[in-house]
């Protein structure tokens, strides 16, 4: 990492616009910013617009039936298995909350 060139690692003014850094005992107020106004982009005309649409459009590559068909079933099988834990979870916090409530009795 590149040492910094400015003591305690922060700049207090422009020295490209010959600002001075500020002494210890200056105020934060007293310097400025400058902010420069974002440059504008030019204008895509509606003809480039859509030869640019089509041109990405063109770069789309669609999953084939087969890949469908596999993943459609993993996420079917994905589901399965959460079904499947959280009803275990769910039976098993029931029948430990209902041994919690009957030590009550």
């Amino acid at each position: 990492m590149a040492k910094s060139k400015f003591p305690g690692g922060r700049r207090t003014g422009n020295p490209a616009a010959g600002a001075k850094p500020q002494m210890a005992g200056a105020s934060a107020s007293a310097s400025t910013v400058a902010v420069d106004a974002p440059a504008a982009k030019p204008r895509t005309s509606p003809a480039q617009f859509f030869s640019q649409v089509r041109a990405e459009s063109r770069k789309i590559v669609w999953p084939s039936r087969k890949e469908t068909w596999i993943t459609s079933v993993m996420v079917f099988i994905m589901v399965m298995l959460a079904a499947v834990f959280f009803w275990i979870v769910d039976t098993g916090l029931g029948f430990l909350s209902r041994f919690v409530l009957a030590i009550g009795q």
